[in-house]
């Protein structure tokens, strides 16, 4: 964003804890190639999230949560670190409906998890909701009064 005056303000940094470097990135192609040489299931980048843009100053972070409840998410701030977290409090069916029948595939995930993501000072969180599996997290980006620039008058000297 360009100010007055030439100075430029770059927009907030949402990039989760070791998501987006280069050494997260090289070991998720490893990840991937030897689960495709081994058969086995490659370690997950769970939760999957996107990251919107909507407007000049308003962002949306939506975060895949399927199947868990209200209950089960916490989203805490501290120090411009976001947290978000997933406890699983319980089996998606119950013990007695397990004797009815067999998994025959269980590819819907449900674990514990924790995505963290520092943010710039200047964002504010609005307000978060979670409607059909997703987590959404409404940001604004807000230059506080005292780091705007601002105009000098010069008096003439007595």
């Amino acid at each position: 964003m360009k100010l007055e005056g030439g100075m430029v303000y770059r927009p907030f940094s949402l990039m989760p804890i070791l998501g987006e470097d280069l050494l997260s990135d090289r070991f998720t192609q490893m990840d991937k190639l030897f689960s495709r040489i081994t058969g086995a299931k490659p370690i997950s980048e769970f939760p999957s999230y996107d990251l919107k843009k909507k407007g000049k100053e308003r962002f949306e972070l939506i975060v895949s949560v399927p199947g868990y409840r209200k209950e089960e998410l916490d989203i805490s701030l501290l120090s411009d670190r976001l947290l978000i977290k997933g406890t699983v409090s319980s089996s998606v069916s119950s013990p007695k409906e397990e004797v009815s029948f067999k998994w025959l595939h269980r590819g819907i995930e449900r674990k514990n998890f924790s995505i963290s993501f520092d943010l710039d000072h200047k964002i504010r969180i609005n307000h978060s909701a979670l409607k059909d599996g997703l987590l959404v997290l409404d940001f604004s980006y807000e230059i506080p009064e005292r780091e705007k620039p601002r105009k000098i008058s010069i008096d003439h000297g007595s």
